[in-house]
């Protein structure tokens, strides 16, 4: 079955998100400039790439190679096209997280922001083990509504998205991470203006 994110427009996307009433573009590309900067490595893999909100902040003097993996291929075509100044670091690469016979490349830090929520706990362990960074990051969305995805006027371009959606908790994810060897050594959080907020989960392979 294809995945629902290949359907989704990214202007669609990019455009709700920066929102002044969503405003979530802007909070994530603040949080991966600091997820880029804490951490000494050479290698990223960020997963959910999109648009490739974020890679202005990536600095090739200290990191070599940034894997951008998405299940949208038009998405990773405009990560190629906005970012060319980054040349051969950057890396597409259009997986379906979602599938049995998933390969992925070794990093030093895999990034997962607002992507756990598509995928589920059991395969981002999956993910996890196989990319066998020293460092994971995630940023996860927790709701105060009934909805995951707030009230814009590109609200149901992402009605098909409901289908793919899992609740998030920190502690179930954090359990999940000690399962397969990763232990939290940061938790921050940012509020957002509609009343949703931002977790950063870190953690370091044991």
């Amino acid at each position: 079955m294809k995945n629902p994110w290949e359907n989704i427009n990214l202007n669609d996307y990019e455009n709700h998100m920066s929102l002044d009433s969503v405003y979530q573009l802007q909070v994530l590309n603040e949080m991966m400039r600091e997820q880029f900067a804490t951490y000494d490595m050479e290698s990223i893999m960020l997963l959910g790439v999109a648009g490739g909100n974020g890679l202005e902040h990536i600095d090739t003097n200290r990191i070599k190679k940034v894997y951008g993996v998405d299940v949208n291929q038009n998405f990773l075509a405009e990560c190629v096209n906005r970012y060319s100044s980054l040349g051969e670091v950057f890396e597409p690469i259009c997986v379906d997280l979602l599938t049995d016979d998933l390969r992925l490349p070794q990093s030093d830090l895999l990034v997962a922001n607002l992507l756990v929520e598509y995928i589920g706990y059991d395969c981002f362990q999956k993910v996890v083990k196989l990319v066998a960074p020293e460092y994971v990051s995630c940023i996860i969305q927790i709701n105060t509504g009934s909805s995951f995805v707030s009230d814009s006027p590109y609200l149901h371009a992402f009605d098909c998205l409901e289908t793919v959606h899992h609740q998030m908790e920190e502690d179930a994810l954090v359990n999940g991470m000690t399962e397969i060897g990763y232990r939290k050594v940061e938790r921050l959080e940012q509020e957002l203006p509609n009343g949703k907020k931002f977790e950063r989960l870190d953690f370091r392979r044991m």
